[in-house]
């Protein structure tokens, strides 16, 4: 599998992403597009748009070609208040968190490696956001995640 990224000239180029595979099934593994929205003609059976610092327009583009937006550590960040405006803004049944480990790691871990066990803290920044408990934006997203991603199993 491949994950199509835009690099800053605006010319894609495939990265291999083969953690994702695990979770496909058959011949049509589910991809996971990350960047660009406008990436609607890429072949694919999913679309996941993670926001890194993205604008309310992108997330409704995004939203409009059937993406779910994906929050990382940044949400957390005190200068990032337009991102958790965003999260207010997406509809809980296209919500989802991630890490985006090792990268840009939740308040209270900023400037460390990130890691998975460090998602909680993003759901805690996006519940804050939206005014709802870390116990809703859990079951949210956990849901999503499953809708999404057919194919897995919880452990």
């Amino acid at each position: 599998i491949t994950l199509d990224r835009v690099r800053a000239d605006r010319q894609p180029r495939r990265v291999p992403h083969d953690r994702h595979r695990r979770l496909g099934e058959g011949d049509e593994p589910p991809l996971v597009v990350a960047g660009d929205p406008h990436h609607a003609g890429v072949p694919h059976r999913v679309r996941v748009h993670h926001l890194l610092g993205l604008q309310h327009q992108v997330a409704e583009q995004a939203l409009d070609l059937g993406f779910y937006i994906s929050f990382s550590g940044i949400v957390s960040f005190k200068t990032a208040e337009s991102l958790r405006e965003v999260a207010r803004f997406v509809p809980a049944d296209r919500l989802l968190v991630e890490t985006d480990a090792p990268y840009l790691a939740p308040v209270p871990f900023r400037g460390k490696t990130n890691q998975p066990a460090y998602v909680r803290h993003v759901a805690e920044a996006v519940a804050a956001a939206r005014g709802e408990s870390l116990e809703a934006i859990a079951e949210i997203t956990t849901r999503n995640f499953f809708q999404l991603f057919k194919d897995a199993k919880p452990s």
